[in-house]
């Protein structure tokens, strides 16, 4: 199991991406602690070179870093997200289920697959007027 993460999380997710975007401001709206700081790896101003991550890296995998420094990337991202919420018994059970020893390995088989067809899901039209939609894409 990761360590538990320091607050605030820094959460870089692909605005561009309508399911990204739709699920980091699924939990924007349940963060009443502000727990969470999400940051749009597709927007125009953004440098990975502050985070000491590669941008293609970012893009390929959902990433955040605590307080402390501390790297999360994919399933193990999802669940520093969720121990954000430790008032709700389902992100508390997926938190859970992730971190089972049989379940952990099918978790990242599972995200790893999601992964990699990201880059071909639909964008948000704003982000394709600026191009960042082809941001990841080969």
């Amino acid at each position: 199991m990761p360590a538990a993460p320091q607050f605030p999380l820094r959460v870089f997710y692909d605005g561009a991406c309508v399911v990204c975007a739709s699920e980091i401001e699924h939990y924007r709206r349940r963060d009443q602690a502000g727990r969470l700081v999400s940051i749009d790896i597709s927007a125009a101003d953004f440098d990975p070179h502050l985070y000491g991550i590669p941008l293609p890296a970012l893009m390929y995998e959902l990433h955040a870093i605590d307080r402390q420094g501390t790297i999360y990337r994919g399933i193990d991202a999802f669940w520093a997200i969720w121990q954000a919420f430790p008032a709700s018994p389902l992100f508390w059970l997926l938190g859970r289920l992730v971190t089972l020893p049989l379940l952990r390995p099918l978790a990242r088989l599972g995200y790893r697959g999601f992964a990699r067809i990201r880059p071909y899901l639909p964008k948000r039209q704003s982000a394709c007027l600026t191009g960042s939609c082809r941001i990841g894409r080969k």
